[in-house]
């Protein structure tokens, strides 16, 4: 039993897979040859292009633009109006189609509304961009970055609460109780045990 939902408006080319469950609101494109997972949404006028590869689980906004290139692991938040790149030197008059560089964004990361993201960049798991950001170096898993050019500021953790490491290099997320360990800045979740 066939459990999408594709809003009569949107074009879905030939080749494109789409998975079991996933909405796809008015007005979206979805190229041929682009992966879209499982339990996705696609907000109004979200474009996919070609060979763009989104996991499971992963929320895009209305007037998001997905180019070649961009591989998003399960658990995504793209926020309304961000956008990716594709090429880093763009010109109307030169192809530079062969030049497309990857960009990846890790699992349960999230970027916020109109953020720009450089191509060839990843962005860490759990990371969170600020809305409004211009991402063009890449985002340490946990990693709060916000502005133009995008900076570090601080961590998050996978529930998405400010973490505050206290001088042991431990935090815990306000809103789940989970723990977090801070060392040569690299954040990672340990039990409560290690704390």
């Amino acid at each position: 039993m066939d459990t999408n939902f594709i809003h009569p408006t949107s074009i879905i080319d030939e080749g494109a897979i789409i998975g079991e469950g996933t909405k796809i609101w008015h007005f979206c494109h979805v190229m041929l040859q682009s992966s879209i997972g499982k339990n996705c949404i696609l907000g109004q006028n979200v474009f996919v292009g070609a060979n763009v590869t989104l996991g499971n689980n992963i929320k895009v906004q209305n007037n998001v633009s997905i180019y070649s290139g961009v591989v998003c692991e399960d658990d995504v938040f793209l926020g309304p109006s961000m956008v990716f790149t594709n090429v880093i030197n763009p010109r109307s008059k030169v192809e530079r189609k062969s030049e497309f560089r990857k960009t990846l964004v890790r699992q349960g990361a999230s970027i916020g509304a109109n953020a720009t993201i450089i191509c060839g960049v990843t962005i860490g798991r759990y990371a969170f961009v600020g809305a409004g950001s211009v991402v063009s170096n890449d985002v340490p898993d946990y990693a709060l970055v916000i502005g133009n050019p995008a900076r570090h500021t601080g961590w998050m953790s996978e529930q998405g609460s400010k973490l505050h490491f206290n001088e042991q290099g431990f935090a815990t997320c306000e809103l789940s109780n989970e723990k977090y360990r801070l060392n040569n800045s690299i954040v990672e979740k340990v039990s409560p045990q290690e704390c």
